[in-house]
């Protein structure tokens, strides 16, 4: 990256954070229908900037604590975090990841897009998320992070979960809504909440 490249990427970074603290001081809130906060991540990435990143999601999550997040932005946060060492947080963010997005992950990884049979509640749940995907397995910076990935989706832990994600999102599928359906939403806002 030459030097005007790096340049052009702090400034984003910065027009970003700008533009946020200044929504909030005009709305008391921030006000980010444009989904500003999501950009960040990728600029940090580009500059293999790590810990400035780690500083950034660590931001995101004081600002924005009931914000589920964009799959594409889940999984730059999975990068930063495995970068920064931090690879309990990494496990949990990559899962997050997946249940908001199961195509990504494969994506990344070069795989075939399995199409699984589950509900999926938003164009960000759908296949065609994963064709915006920048980020491969092939990037030199991002071997290292490949190659943990690679061996983490077919570990017993991802495994247990993902499963259980698939089964409820296939029930979720069929049943009407009441009560039953209300039980298997409670049960799948809160496979994460143990790990």
């Amino acid at each position: 990256m030459t030097p005007k490249q790096i340049q052009t990427r702090k400034k984003k970074i910065a027009d970003v954070k700008r533009t946020l603290a200044a929504e909030k001081r005009k709305f008391g809130a921030y006000d980010d229908s444009r989904g500003l906060r999501y950009v960040p991540t990728r600029y940090y990435i580009e500059l293999a900037d790590y810990a400035g990143g780690l500083a950034y999601t660590k931001w995101f999550e004081k600002n924005f604590p009931d914000d589920m997040g964009f799959p594409i932005f889940l999984f730059e946060w999975t990068i930063i975090l495995f970068k920064n060492g931090k690879i309990k947080e990494a496990e949990k963010k990559a899962l997050q990841t997946f249940t908001s997005n199961t195509y990504l992950l494969d994506k990344f990884l070069g795989k075939d897009l399995l199409a699984l049979d589950i509900e999926e509640d938003s164009n960000w749940d759908g296949p065609e998320l994963a064709e915006h995907l920048k980020y491969s397995k092939s990037q030199i910076e991002l071997r290292d992070f490949a190659d943990w990935l690679s061996v983490f989706v077919t570990s017993d832990k991802f495994y247990k979960i993902a499963n259980e994600f698939i089964s409820i999102k296939q029930r979720l599928k069929a049943e009407r809504v009441g009560p039953a359906r209300s039980r298997l939403v409670k049960k799948l806002y809160s496979l994460l909440d143990t790990y």
